[in-house]
């Protein structure tokens, strides 16, 4: 499941899209393989015979059964979506149930990862956002390239706030003020 363009606004840009690193869900697909590398063995080696037949379809339902259980792991890494775009941070997850949260830039108040050694091997690690207000710290795990992304998304910070510093405080009318004096807004000031 891909993530919406249409939730963008008309000047913001998609930076990185991610999702989960693909070593999350290699476990359950690891385990799934093995069984019915398994089952395809055991097929094989049992004769065709009434007990053969019995343990062959055993056999096969567990296969079935392992791959149908590596399903919900693959279909929740593929919906889960870490979006940073030029203006906000978007977290997308669920295909049935669906939830989402947008940090804008200018309420994170920190932005920290967490690496274990194991996450140092794999190149991946957490995230943990912390915004200003009342909605809860937004936790993004098994982030690829951790440090990499806490970074771009400090940066993205910086830079969103200089933009609204030039858009918010314009020095002078468009004709041009005499006086050299901020106005906000952009609205002439009269004297």
């Amino acid at each position: 499941m891909g993530f919406p363009e249409n939730v963008l606004a008309e000047d913001e840009k998609v930076v990185r899209h991610l999702h989960p690193h693909w070593l999350s869900v290699a476990v359950p697909a690891g385990v799934a393989a093995a069984l019915a590398v398994v089952a395809v063995v055991v097929a094989v080696v049992t004769p065709d015979t009434g007990t053969g037949n019995v343990i062959q379809w055993i056999v096969v339902g567990i296969a079935v059964v392992a791959a149908i259980a590596v399903l919900p792991p693959l279909v929740r890494w593929r919906s889960t979506n870490y979006v940073i775009t030029t203006h906000r941070v978007m977290v997308r997850r669920g295909v049935l149930t669906k939830s989402g949260k947008d940090i804008t830039l200018s309420k994170i108040t920190d932005v920290s990862f967490r690496q274990s050694l194991l996450d140092r091997a794999i190149g991946a690690g957490s995230l943990h956002i912390e915004s200003a207000g009342d909605s809860p710290d937004e936790d993004m795990a098994s982030v690829p390239n951790s440090d990499e992304v806490q970074q771009l998304i400090n940066r993205l910070i910086d830079q969103d706030d200089l933009r609204r510093r030039r858009h918010g405080a314009h020095w002078g009318p468009p004709g041009g003020d005499q006086a050299g004096g901020a106005v906000s807004g952009g609205e002439e000031s009269e004297s």
